[in-house]
C-alpha cells in the first residue's frame, strides 16, 4: 500500500505563486487599457475616477477618435504615486 502525505499549507504556497506569475504574465501582455480596464483595476466608477485623478496634468491619456487609452505601465505608476500622496493628505 502506498500513503502519501500532502501538506497543503505549502500545496496552497505553490498555487498561489503559479497563480501569480500567470497573472503577471497577462499584465504584461497589455500595452494600454481602455476605460473599462481602468475602471476594473481601480475598482472604480467613471465617474469617480474623473472626479479624482482623470484631469489631474500628470495622468497619461490619448483620445483616439472617441475613446480614452491609458498606457498601462504609465498608468499604473501614477495610480500608486497618486494613491501614496492621497493617504499622506
Amino acid at each position: 500500500m502506498l500513503k502519501i502525505e500532502l501538506d497543503e499549507m505549502e500545496l496552497k504556497k505553490v498555487y498561489l505563486n503559479q497563480i501569480e506569475e500567470k497573472l503577471k504574465e497577462i499584465d504584461a501582455e497589455l500595452l494600454f487599457w481602455d476605460s473599462r480596464e481602468l475602471e476594473r483595476r481601480t475598482c472604480m466608477s467613471w465617474n469617480t475616477i474623473q472626479k479624482e485623478f482623470f484631469f489631474h496634468p500628470n495622468f497619461p491619456k490619448r483620445k483616439v477618435g472617441g475613446k480614452w487609452y491609458f498606457p498601462a505601465k504609465a498608468t499604473k505608476e501614477f495610480l500608486l504615486n497618486w494613491l501614496e500622496e492621497k493617504a499622506m493628505n
